[in-house]
């Protein structure tokens, strides 16, 4: 959006199964629906495929952005139609509990492909260090960035949930195994706090974990599922949670996290060096080797301590002000672009306007 507005043609495209917008344009950006083969597998190998040849097939499209390193494969195939073809790599995709099999040896596989894009994007130096270290590859560091929530956004959704505001906790994520939720929901048990846990969140592809979930959360309930939640009913959790958990301890940038903490929450976080690079001293820390009793004792805690946890989220907000502010994101995002664009770069000729066409995951 920002570099639509910076006068470039932008290009997102969204799976047709998942996203329900048939709007052609959204401020300024052009939106495209493709289909995919929707199983847990062939998912993003099979979309990133489609968009590769869709935007293949069009003569404006001088840079393709890639997210997820699933899509590795594709890199070689837009370089030689003369694109510059970047990726952006998140945490070890192929350790994640989901997957096994051909799923786990493919993510495996596709770190290895990686190097064949014009420049890998890694948003956490915990992410570039290990590409550096396990596959020789020099990532290019740009963080992700995030909008400060800045005034109430409502209450409409503590409404309807019967919520007070700073009077419930918050998760949310997608509901797999590395996202910690079943630990965020022991420690809540184990803390006998007397304030709601409200968990935001669903996937279509763990319908076992889901159910483990919600038998651990049996005979509580206190503990509320939203499932999925976007939009303003979102933002209002945000603004008015008393404290986010975050269960996840990969080295990546959570998106959720920025946002959480942009939204001036107080962040409860497995203490990684990924989580570490992100919060640093503006989180409440919780030791991996132990994360239901830490997790517990921060329900606990929190629940009697409404001022600590303001603190904390006031922390949490001017450090992604100073950090992770989308306006400096862009401009790094824009020097690139132009960059590998220019006749000197040694990968492709400079193009008459610079025309960026992104497939996100």
């Amino acid at each position: 959006m920002r570099l639509a507005q910076r006068g470039h043609e932008v290009t997102v495209y969204n799976r047709a199964p998942f996203n329900p917008c048939r709007e052609k344009n959204f401020e300024g950006v052009r939106l495209v629906r493709l289909p995919t083969l929707p199983t847990k597998a062939t998912d993003t190998l099979v979309h990133g495929g489609i968009c590769t040849l869709h935007a293949l097939a069009r003569a404006d499209g001088a840079v393709l952005y890639y997210c997820g390193v699933g899509n590795a494969c594709w890199m070689r195939l837009a370089r030689l139609w003369g694109r510059v073809a970047l990726l952006n790599v998140d945490g070890a995709d192929f350790a994640r509990a989901k997957w096994s099999g051909f799923g786990r040896w493919w993510l495996r596989q596709s770190e290895r492909w990686a190097g064949g894009a014009s420049r890998v994007i890694a948003d956490n130096r915990e992410i570039q260090k290990r590409y550096l270290r396990e596959h020789g590859i020099d990532a290019e560091f740009i963080p992700y960035g995030t909008r400060l929530l800045e005034a109430d956004p409502g209450r409409g959704e503590l409404e309807r949930l019967g919520l007070k505001t700073k009077e419930f906790f918050l998760y949310v994520s997608r509901l797999t195994p590395e996202n910690g939720a079943l630990e965020v929901i022991r420690g809540y048990r184990q803390s006998g706090s007397t304030l709601p846990l409200v968990v935001v969140g669903d996937e279509p592809y763990e319908k076992g974990y889901l159910a483990r979930l919600r038998a651990e959360a049996e005979g509580c309930p206190q503990i509320l599922f939203t499932g999925y939640l976007f939009g303003e009913g979102y933002r209002q959790l945000s603004w008015h949670a008393r404290a986010f958990f975050l269960g996840s301890a990969f080295d990546a940038t959570r998106p959720v996290l920025l946002e959480q903490m942009g939204a001036g929450g107080c962040v409860v976080l497995q203490e990684v060096p990924g989580n570490r690079e992100i919060a640093g001293e503006a989180a409440w820390w919780v030791d991996p080797d132990d994360p239901v009793r830490g997790f517990a004792e921060a329900f606990r805690a929190l629940t009697g301590d409404a001022a600590r946890a303001a603190a904390l989220g006031l922390a949490a907000r001017e450090r992604v002000r100073t950090r992770y502010d989308w306006e400096r994101v862009t401009s790094q995002y824009e020097e690139l672009f132009q960059k590998l664009l220019a006749p000197s770069s040694g990968d492709f000729p400079a193009r008459p306007r610079g025309d960026f066409t992104e497939n996100p995951h």
